[in-house]
């Protein structure tokens, strides 16, 4: 008899998510097919003894607690992570638990300094698989966000262009 499989959820490009081990809730999270490990923002991330002691978000973001996470030895481990451009670095790896779209995952995220980012998480393949369906059409997008940064793309391209030593 085979076992039934849960049904997949669809998603979209970004959604809202809680994050439960850290007590915050609706953060924002790109949703990206193209990496296969998910990361969440981490700084002060400092392993003594045999602990990583870890604080999330910013003090600029509205998700930052200021809150130090402990996690004992077994629970992070140090792996290699290439970026789209085949740039290579070593990130330590907690599991924490998330609530996306109604479902509770326990996910396994890399430690970034993601502060540049507009989405303080980004959900990889690795999370998705036989969980989610992709739809980009849906979701809940930071629009205005991304229309802003776009726009400064565009000044900053402008600039250039009239950068006599380019």
């Amino acid at each position: 008899m085979k076992k039934q499989h849960e049904a997949l959820t669809i998603i979209g490009r970004a959604e809202r998510a809680d994050l439960l081990d850290l007590e915050v809730s609706r953060v924002p999270v790109k949703v990206d097919t193209g990496a296969d490990a998910s990361s969440i923002w981490a700084h002060s991330i400092e392993k003594r003894g045999d602990k990583l002691y870890v604080v999330f978000f910013g003090k600029d973001s509205d998700y930052y607690t200021g809150k130090e996470h402990a996690f004992s030895e077994g629970e992070y481990s140090v792996t290699r992570v290439a970026n789209s451009f085949g740039h290579r670095e070593l990130r330590y790896k907690v599991k924490l638990r998330i609530k996306l779209k109604g479902r509770i995952i326990n996910g396994t995220f890399t430690l970034s300094d993601r502060s540049q980012k507009l989405y303080p998480i980004l959900i990889g393949r690795s999370l998705l698989t036989k969980k989610f369906i992709v739809d980009v059409s849906k979701g809940t997008p930071l629009k205005e966000a991304e229309k802003e940064r776009a726009k400064k793309l565009r000044e900053d391209i402008e600039t250039l262009k009239g950068d006599a030593s380019l």
